[in-house]
């Protein structure tokens, strides 16, 4: 697929403050953007690298939600996400090469349209694709 560019790495963390004062503090990343996703179970910071964005994820509710369906439970690295112009055609793209879309996307994500695709067709990986 031509045309796209990673957009963020997205790591499930137990404590957001408490991560993003370790970023702050150790890379020198601040002034984080904070999102709460009461909709998802989640709350979002996002961190600006000088070539990439890291995204901190902590889940809200300890029974589920939405994005603990989608990205599992285990803290650490999470997913990849790459940035495409324009998600419609870049999804029937991929789709045509063989790759699904999980079920309930695309949708509005944390920075725009989203969606995840489903791990057993993209080797394992958790991939996101978000629009510009």
């Amino acid at each position: 697929m031509g045309g796209c560019r990673v957009e963020h790495i997205g790591i499930l963390v137990e404590d957001l403050d408490r991560s993003l004062g370790v970023f702050e503090r150790l890379l020198g990343l601040g002034a984080a953007e904070v999102k709460d996703m009461p909709d998802v179970g989640m709350r979002v910071a996002s961190l600006r690298a000088e070539n990439i964005r890291i995204e901190l994820i902590q889940y809200t509710s300890e029974t589920g939600g939405f994005g603990r369906k989608v990205m599992g439970s285990a803290a650490g690295y999470n997913h990849i996400a790459v940035e495409v112009d324009d998600l419609g055609p870049a999804l029937k793209e991929w789709e045509a090469g063989g790759v699904q879309v999980m079920e309930g996307f695309p949708r509005d994500g944390s920075h725009g349209r989203v969606a995840f695709f489903e791990p057993s067709t993209t080797e394992g990986l958790l991939l996101e694709v978000c629009e510009a």
